[in-house]
């Protein structure tokens, strides 16, 4: 993973002082609240319903174990013992005192971390792959190329000010599991007649108020071209944006508003002064950052020792983890580990600081001190030999680690809610749990097979709820918590956003509308038709009939 430097250690050192300094006028009443606001915005707290939260940047969601023992010590030290791990591969603290947070930030400092930019109208963490450099089926480790976007837009002068706040995201697979289509920009990786591999550019997606799947400006660019047409597209939003309202200052409403190609044409125009600048990557810059992203040293294995096959015949709780919570890997021998964080009762998400020290202990032991924070609120070990894969398991369901529930219905996406979020509208965490009481049987669950459900409790979107094959939105009626749910939404390649089904549920409804959509998909479906497959061939009126009808 990429290593600071002394001009990045110096940097972080003095932003922490800067803010150690603010912090202390504003408790002295040096500073007024709206002066003290975007200070603290810039190194990601906020003002939440009960407390302060901070939010700190794990670049492209990779964790070393010594990172994560320090966000253990900080959960456990400054906060209530436990952190949030978001879709943006970031974690959260719901509950530091203000007053401590410098302290906090110091010591994030030694291990290489920080809270810069994970809010404000600027470019937040890159997000990617949480498998990049681990997939079989890469066509290149996104990771080099995010490390390289996050040193070009850390502070940088031109686009700290931007309309709204700005996402990327990097997919380095045929297939897509950065959800690019739904970002600001997504850079997926393609490959051209050549077979030259280069970035298609995705521009104008989001989730929010205006859910939109972004539109391709340009098929293929050639990756040393990364940072100049990035640089035009930054450019073209900073000068067209609006600014004067800021439900229509995305750059997805600006594309919509221009038309892709229009906005495209702007981009082409722009990026015609910037071509083959001093900005264009050499390919000693390329290297320079792959070197942080070397393969570790992987023994030479067989595949399926008989550590691994003998009791995945003779254990069937361990043969179902293994089928949902572990992943292929390109190195023959090993496998990545899914750390399940949606246990049910526990807050989708939510990793105590003793499950952090279990995860880190692990990382060291089982591999080579790696883990990687997934989109879908997941933990993962990247690095795993088969022959370990058992004993790991035992470790993981004794730390509440190993529901083998990875991309089913219970393994939901959730967004802190109004139990924190002073944003919200609703409460989700309650009726996520309630969700998973009511498929808590594992056999069912398995049957369903992979469904997306997501929630968000407002239409912030922070769940992504528009991409879940089954999405929930929080809603307030006159006071009171209402919940709104769609169906057909999906990420990847066939990136679709939901639609609404109908009116609103209370929340002791909520359940019961899910066991109609199932009942009504078990009858449905054809031989091997997934959740989704079943919504887009049926379409969205039998479940509405179902779920809305009277005598079910």
């Amino acid at each position: 993973m990429y290593k600071y430097d002394e001009v990045d250690h110096r940097l972080v050192r003095e932003r922490v002082e800067q803010f150690r300094d603010q912090t202390r006028r504003y408790l002295a009443g040096e500073l007024s609240e709206d002066e003290f606001r975007p200070l603290r915005l810039m190194n990601g707290l906020y003002v939440q319903r009960h407390a302060p939260m901070l939010r700190v940047a794990i670049p492209y969601g990779h964790l070393s174990s010594t990172q994560l023992r320090k966000l253990s010590h900080i959960a456990r030290t400054y906060d209530r013992g436990y952190g949030h791990l978001t879709t943006r591969q970031n974690i959260q603290f719901n509950w530091p005192a203000l007053e401590r947070v410098p302290d906090i930030l110091a010591e994030l400092a030694e291990v290489e971390m920080h809270a810069i930019q994970t809010s404000g109208n600027c470019v937040r963490n890159t997000t990617t792959d949480a498998f990049a450099g681990v997939a079989a089926d890469e066509y290149l480790d996104g990771r080099a190329y995010c490390e390289i976007i996050r040193q070009w837009s850390t502070l940088h002068p031109e686009f700290a000010y931007l309309p709204r706040k700005f996402k990327i995201a990097v997919s380095g697979s045929a297939d897509d599991r950065a959800a690019t289509q739904v970002h600001d920009i997504g850079l997926h990786v393609v490959k051209n007649d050549a077979g030259e591999v280069g970035f298609k550019v995705i521009v104008g997606g989001g989730l929010g108020r205006t859910p939109l799947v972004g539109k391709t400006i340009r098929e293929f660019l050639p990756t040393r071209h990364l940072l100049t047409y990035l640089d035009a597209v930054l450019r073209v939003y900073n000068r067209f944006g609006r600014r004067d309202n800021k439900y229509k200052a995305r750059i997805k409403i600006l594309v919509q508003a221009m038309t892709p190609e229009a906005f495209a044409a702007k981009v082409e125009d722009e990026w015609a002064h910037l071509k083959d600048g001093p900005a264009t990557l050499r390919d000693e810059d390329v290297a320079h950052y792959a070197s942080f992203f070397t393969d570790p040293a992987y023994e030479q294995l067989a595949a399926n020792p008989e550590a691994f096959t003998v009791p995945l015949v003779s254990d069937a709780a361990f043969a179902k983890w293994v089928a949902r919570n572990t992943r292929s890997h390109k190195q023959t021998g090993y496998r990545s580990v899914v750390l399940s964080l949606k246990k049910t009762g526990v807050p989708p998400g939510d990793i105590t600081a003793e499950q952090m020290d279990a995860a880190a202990d692990w990382a060291d032991r089982f591999g080579f001190g790696e883990l990687r924070v997934a989109h879908e609120q997941n933990l993962i070990l990247p690095d795993v030999k088969e022959s370990d894969l058992y004993e790991v398991w035992q470790l993981a369901r004794q730390h509440g680690f190993a529901t083998p529930n990875v991309g089913l219905l219970t393994d939901i996406i959730c967004c802190p809610g109004g139990d924190f979020c002073s944003l919200a509208n609703a409460r989700s965490i309650p009726v996520a749990e309630a969700i998973q009481l009511k498929f808590d049987n594992l056999d069912y669950l398995f049957d369903l097979g992979d469904i997306d459900c997501n929630f968000s409790g407002c239409m912030n979107a922070c769940g992504h709820h528009h991409i879940g094959n089954i999405g929930i939105l929080g809603v307030d009626k006159n006071g009171e918590e209402w919940y709104q749910i769609t169906l057909g939404g999906s990420q990847g390649n066939h990136t679709a956003i939901g639609k609404v089904i109908g009116p609103s549920f209370a929340q002791a409804d909520v359940p019961l509308a899910f066991e109609k959509i199932m009942n009504l998909y078990v009858e449905q479906r054809l031989a091997g038709e997934r959740f989704i497959e079943t919504v887009r061939r049926i379409g969205l009126e039998p479940f509405k009939e179902r779920v809305y009808a009277k005598s079910h």
